[in-house]
C-alpha cells in the first residue's frame, strides 16, 4: 500500500506558506498513478499536464505572499465521473456518454476551483452510479488496493481506491444508497454522505434525484471536514440545496465524545453480518464507551425494508432521468436505424450495459399504470416510516452507530451474476438516503486477511458537526 498519510488539513497550510511545493505534491501523485494505476484502474482521465502547470501558479502565489490562496490551495483532489467539467468528459461510466464534454462546471467543482484545489482526474464508477463494486463500468474494473484480486465497492469506487493507493489526497464521490460509504469501508479511508440538501447537485447527472448526494473521500476526518466546509451550501441553480449555514466542520473535532449519547442500531448486528466486523465495531462503541460517551441501544425498526424500499424508489427516478438518452440530443447513437422508434430502441440497447437496463426496466414497470400504487406509492409510504425511526431514535441519542457493510471487500465477479447479493450490500447504508441523514464511514480495524472494516456514524440532519466529531474520536482510538 502506499502512504496515505498526507493529509490535506496539514499540507494546504504548509503550501500556503511555501513550506511544502505543490509541484511535488501533484509529482507525487502523478508518479503514483503511473506506477499503480494499471493495475488498480482507479482513473478513467487524468489530467496531468493541466496539473502541473496549476501547481506552479500556486507556488508562485504562494512565493509572492498570496493572502487569498485557497483552504485546498495545491491538493490533489480527484473526482468521480458522474459530476460536470468543463471542457472534460464526463462518461458516467457508460458507453451513451462515452465522448460527452459538458460546456459547464457543477458547483461543486467550481467551489473546488476557488479553494485552489487541483484536480488530476476523473475516477471510474458503476455505470450511472447503479452498482456496489464498480465491475459495472463500461470501461473498466477497478480494484481494491489491498488486495487486487477483490472489488473496490462502488458506485463510487475509483475514487475511493484513488485515495486508498495514494493516487490522490482527496477525492469527490456522489451516494445515492451508500456510494460514498461502503466504497469507503472496503477500502480503508474516510467516506462523507452529506444531509440531503447539504451540498449542490447542480451539475451531478442525475441517478435518483430524491436521493443523490455528493461527499468527500479522505485519508482522515479532518480532511473530510475539510473539504465538506468547502463544497457545502446553498445554490441557486438548485432548488434543492437548503439555505442553511456552513458552520466551521473542523471546529472542535479533537474534543472526544465525552457525553455524547450514541446510540447502537441493533437491527444491525444479526443475521448476515461478518463476525469479524461486529467485533470490530463493538471494540469501537466500548471504546467511545471508555472515553465518556453514552451508550444506549436503539432501533431502527423499518431497516430490514430499505432495500426493498430504496430499489423501487430509486429505479423509478433513474427510469425517468435516463429517459433522457436517447440518441438524440448527445451521447452515442446506434448506427443503421431504419426509423425513429428503431433508433431509440438500438441506441438504449447498445448504450446502456445490463445493470442500467434491469434497473430502468424495474423502474418503469414499478411506475406503470395498474403497479403504482402496489409498488412506487407503497416504497414512498415505507420511506416515511424510515424517517419517523430516525426521528425517534435522535430524540434519545445524538449519533446512531453501526457496521457500514455486512462483509469486507469481496472477489472480482463473486457477486456480479447475482444482483440480490450485490443490492444487499448496501443494507446498512441505504436508510441514510431514503431519510436524508448525514452518514460517515471511517476505518475501524482489518479482518484476519488484512481488509479493512469500516464503522458508519449517522446523525441529525445538518448536524455534520456532531458526525465529524464522532468519526474523530473513533479515529483517534483506532488510529
Amino acid at each position: 500500500m502506499e502512504d496515505v498519510s498526507l493529509k490535506a488539513h496539514i499540507l494546504a497550510p504548509r503550501i500556503r506558506s511555501g513550506e511544502t511545493k505543490s509541484v511535488d505534491l501533484v509529482d507525487q501523485v502523478l508518479s503514483t498513478i503511473d506506477r499503480r494505476g494499471g493495475e488498480v484502474g482507479a482513473y478513467l482521465d487524468v489530467w496531468d499536464d493541466q496539473a502541473r502547470d496549476l501547481a506552479k501558479i500556486i507556488d508562485k502565489r504562494a512565493e509572492q505572499g498570496d493572502s487569498t490562496l485557497g483552504p485546498l490551495a495545491g491538493i490533489p483532489i480527484a473526482i468521480k465521473d458522474i459530476i460536470c467539467t468543463d471542457g472534460k468528459t464526463t462518461t458516467c461510466g457508460s458507453k451513451i456518454l462515452d465522448n460527452f464534454v459538458p460546456p459547464y462546471d457543477a458547483t461543486v467543482i467550481e467551489r473546488l476551483k476557488a479553494a485552489d484545489a487541483i484536480i488530476v482526474g476523473k475516477t471510474n464508477l458503476d455505470e450511472f452510479a447503479m452498482g456496489s463494486s464498480t465491475e459495472h463500468s463500461a470501461f473498466k474494473t477497478t480494484k481494491n488496493p489491498h488486495d487486487l484480486e477483490r472489488v473496490p465497492g462502488g458506485s463510487s469506487g475509483g475514487s475511493a481506491a484513488a485515495v486508498a493507493a495514494g493516487e490522490a489526497v482527496l477525492a469527490l464521490g456522489t451516494d445515492t444508497g451508500g456510494s460514498i460509504r461502503q466504497p469507503a469501508s472496503f477500502c480503508g479511508v474516510v467516506g462523507l454522505k452529506p444531509t440531503y440538501g447539504r451540498v449542490s447537485r447542480y451539475g451531478l447527472v442525475a441517478f435518483a434525484s430524491s436521493l443523490d448526494q455528493i461527499g468527500p473521500f479522505a485519508g482522515a476526518v479532518k480532511d473530510a471536514a475539510l473539504m465538506l466546509g468547502v463544497i457545502a451550501g446553498a445554490d441557486k441553480n438548485d432548488s434543492t440545496c437548503a439555505d442553511e449555514l456552513v458552520p466551521n466542520y473542523s471546529h472542535g473535532l479533537d474534543s472526544g465524545p465525552k457525553g455524547l449519547r450514541v446510540g447502537v442500531i441493533t437491527e444491525c448486528f444479526g443475521e448476515g453480518l461478518d463476525p469479524e466486523i461486529e467485533t470490530s465495531v463493538r471494540r469501537v462503541i466500548d471504546r467511545l464507551s471508555d472515553d465518556g460517551a453514552e451508550i444506549h441501544k436503539v432501533s431502527l425498526p423499518h431497516l430490514s425494508h430499505g432495500i426493498p424500499t430504496y430499489y423501487l424508489i430509486a429505479t423509478s427516478e433513474a427510469s425517468a432521468n435516463l429517459a433522457r438518452y436517447d440518441g438524440v440530443k448527445y451521447g452515442f447513437r446506434a448506427e443503421n436505424a431504419t426509423e425513429l422508434t428503431d433508433m431509440y430502441r438500438k441506441t438504449r440497447s447498445e448504450g446502456f450495459g445490463a445493470e442500467v437496463k434491469r434497473r430502468i426496466l424495474l423502474g418503469t414497470y414499478a411506475l406503470s399504470s395498474g403497479y403504482y400504487d402496489a409498488y412506487y406509492l407503497k416504497a414512498q409510504k415505507v420511506r416515511t416510516l424510515i424517517c419517523r425511526d430516525f426521528d425517534s431514535a435522535f430524540e434519545s441519542v445524538d449519533v446512531v452507530i453501526g457496521p457500514t457493510a455486512p462483509t469486507p471487500a469481496f472477489r472480482i465477479g463473486e457477486k456480479a451474476d447475482d444482483p440480490l447479493a450485490m443490492y444487499l450490500e448496501d443494507i446498512y447504508t441505504v436508510t441514510a438516503n431514503l431519510a436524508g441523514v448525514p452518514g460517515i464511514s471511517v476505518p475501524c480495524g482489518t479482518t484476519d486477511d488484512g481488509l479493512p472494516i469500516g464503522v458508519q456514524i449517522m446523525g441529525k440532519r445538518f448536524d455534520e458537526p456532531t458526525v465529524l466529531k464522532t468519526a474523530r474520536a473513533v479515529e483517534m482510538r483506532i488510529g
